[in-house]
Parts: structure tokens; sequence; C-alpha cells
């Protein structure tokens, strides 16, 4: 889709909606410059969103519902649109879901979300005037910080994919071993990969238990129920491992001095599981 230098929508009170979809519009193009007024020009020859009835509207008493039943609103037409150029079919879909759903579905239905309050403060108060276009402007620099981090955060995972991917193929006994931390999750939790290891940050290494599927906190196996939260002075007499010193209460995570007992403690907990069913 081309992105024009000349976009256009409705003055008076902005939205998450209308303020994400200008910074989606920047992202694409640096140059473009937002109009904002009660009535789209007659003869007006750039990009028309959330006002109007065109493409980009949704206040049309048939406008756009997804298929699992949430409306679109500006933001969600113009992703739709746009959303796989940047950042690939499948990451499109999990954005959509999991960011731009949720702002649609606020400005429709006014259901309450916390970005869509932050965004909305950003209107001048009733009794302090201000500069409403230099309000939005305002809005809209943060969005565009929003959307850029979180596009960063998908390219990320993606440069992950053949590293993980090659110590996955790798593994034994369903315990994946990272050189690095590198993000996992899109690669692990549909494998059969059970743990994943890693250097720590602090020093040491890092066990972490892989989550059952996505969206859950159930895990494939937990790491032994009398381990979490265990004070680290404890620890390694309680599990017969020398240098673990840390088990999340959550059974998730644990923390050992050398990536020998990190993958100990994984081994410990299959074996714990395997005696426990």
């Amino acid at each position: 889709m081309h992105i024009p230098d000349r976009a256009f929508t409705h003055a008076g009170k902005f939205h998450a909606d209308d303020v994400f979809s200008a910074a989606l519009l920047r992202y694409l193009n640096p140059a473009i410059r937002i109009e904002r007024g009660f009535e789209v020009p007659s003869d007006y020859d750039g990009l028309v969103f959330d006002i109007g009835d065109g493409p980009f509207d949704h206040h049309a008493k048939n406008s756009p519902v997804r298929e699992n039943g949430v409306p679109y609103a500006a933001f969600g037409l113009l992703w739709r649109e746009v959303g796989e150029s940047i950042l690939g079919k499948k990451d499109a879909k999990r954005f959509d879901e999991g960011f731009v759903q949720p702002l649609d579905e606020d400005d429709n239905t006014g259901c309450g979300n916390l970005l869509s309050g932050v965004i909305g403060a950003y209107n001048p108060l009733w009794d302090a005037p201000a500069d409403e276009n230099a309000c939005f402007e305002e809005a809209v620099q943060l969005a565009l910080v929003i959307l850029r981090k979180k596009f960063d955060v998908f390219f990320a995972v993606q440069r992950a994919w053949d590293e993980v991917g090659a110590a996955l193929a790798k593994q034994k006994r369903g315990i994946v071993l990272l050189e690095r931390f590198a993000p996992w999750k899109q690669r692990l939790i549909p494998s059969k990969a059970k743990f994943v290891v890693f250097p720590s940050q602090r020093g040491g290494w890092c066990a972490q238990a892989i989550p059952a599927r996505f969206g859950t906190q159930e895990l494939k196996v937990p790491f032994p129920r009398e381990w979490a939260g265990i004070p680290a002075q404890e620890l390694p007499w309680i599990s017969g491992i020398d240098t673990l010193h840390f088990c999340h209460v959550g059974r998730f995570l644990v923390t050992a001095g050398t990536r020998e007992d990190a993958v100990a403690a994984c081994e410990q907990a299959m074996d714990t599981a395997r005696w426990e069913e």
C-alpha cells in the first residue's frame, strides 16, 4: 500500500484509535502530514481515516467486524492493510490479536483499556485551554515510540528463530541449551522441548520450564514443588544439586552456578514428574 504525504482525520477529542492510526502512517512514511477537521474537503487527495465513511473509517452501519466478533476501528482497518508488509503474515496476526484488537474494541464499545486511557489523557483539559492539534501531535509521538518498540520485539524474535531452532535440533531429553539468551517462546512452546537453559544476566545459568501452550501459565513440566521459594542456603541440601540457589515460587524458573547443575535441575524435575504420575 502506498502511503501518501498527506492524511486527514477528525478534529475534536482524539482517542487511541486515530492517534495510533496516525502513528502507524508516520512509521511507514515519516514525511506524512496529518491534517484534522470536522469535514473532509471535497477535493482532498490524501489518505482519510476515522472519518468520511471511506475504507479506513468504521462509523458506518455495516462497518467490518472480525471473525471473532471484535469490530474494526480505523487502526485495525489500517493494520489489516499494511501489517503483513511490516511483520509478515503470522506476526501481523499476532500483533492484531494482542495489541490492535483491544484498542479497536475500546474505541467501538468503550469497554475500557489502560493504553487508551493514557492516550486520552493527552487531550486538553476542560478548564485548561490548550492547542488541540499540538496535544494530538504529542500523543502521536508517544504512540509512535510504542509502535517502534513493539515492532522491535517482533523483529528480535524473528532474528532468534534460526538460532533457537539450531539449539532445538540438538536437544537431549527435552532440554534445549542456548549459548546466549535469545527469545525462545515462539520456537519452543510448540515443540516437544520441556526446558530451556541459558546464561543468566547475573552470572551462572538459568533453566526455565516451557509453557504447555501459548496464553497459559500451565507448564509442560514444572520444577519440584518442594523447591519452590526455598531460601538459597537450603536449596542445595533439599535438591541435592550443589550450586542450585533459586527456584521461583511459580516453579517455572531456577538458577544455578553451572550449566551442568541447571541441566541436572531439569532432569530431576522430569524424574519427579514421572514419579508423581
